[in-house]
């Protein structure tokens, strides 16, 4: 049997970054959360993980499977960060509940009253943690067929996207296919 001393041991040498998987107790925090806030019909649904995979972001919300992934790092600075940014995940599920079928902005008002309904009013968009940030080199580049500007991207674009400022210019900012961007170089999948 160990020792006391060969436990407290253990426990100190683990990383944080080990931590994965999903948290029961933020879970039943969630639930509580979205209860209080009339949220009752998706409460039971929220799942929350830990991912080690998550590296500059603190955490995400994937309101299509009710989701919440949070970076394990966010140990290394100490309960209240991680109950913050858990609110402010939380807070985009709450959001887009409220919202149904209409579309939001992510950080939009309803998001921002969502966050003061979850006690944390003044919420801003992003962390300012230090966690490693990792850029990538652009693979793929699209280009408006109008203003010819350029939009390098790690990604492929999956859907129909269309440059904005011209959209703004001819359509009042309403989407239109006219000004859709196009590939004009990028990796082939191979």
């Amino acid at each position: 049997m160990p020792l006391v001393e060969q436990l407290e041991l253990c426990f100190r040498n683990l990383s944080v970054t080990s931590l994965s998987g999903r948290d029961a107790q933020l879970e039943a925090q969630a639930s509580e959360l979205l209860r209080l806030s009339g949220a009752g019909a998706i409460a039971g649904r929220v799942q929350v993980e830990w991912s080690p995979r998550l590296r500059s972001a603190a955490g995400r919300a994937q309101f299509h499977n009710f989701l919440i992934t949070l970076n394990p790092r966010l140990h290394e600075h100490g309960l209240g960060e991680v109950d913050r940014t858990f609110r402010h995940e939380l807070a985009h599920l709450l959001a887009y509940f409220r919202a149904g079928r209409r579309r939001i902005s992510p950080h939009g008002s309803e998001w921002r009253a969502a966050c003061r309904d979850l006690a944390i009013p003044g919420e801003s968009r992003c962390h300012a943690l230090p966690l490693p940030t990792v850029r990538r080199r652009p693979r793929y580049l699209y280009r408006c067929p109008e203003c010819r500007r350029d939009f390098p991207r790690v990604r492929r674009i999956q859907r129909a996207v269309a440059c904005l400022a011209c959209c703004r210019k001819f359509t009042r900012g309403r989407f239109d296919r006219r000004f859709g961007l196009r590939l004009v170089a990028g990796e082939s999948r191979a």
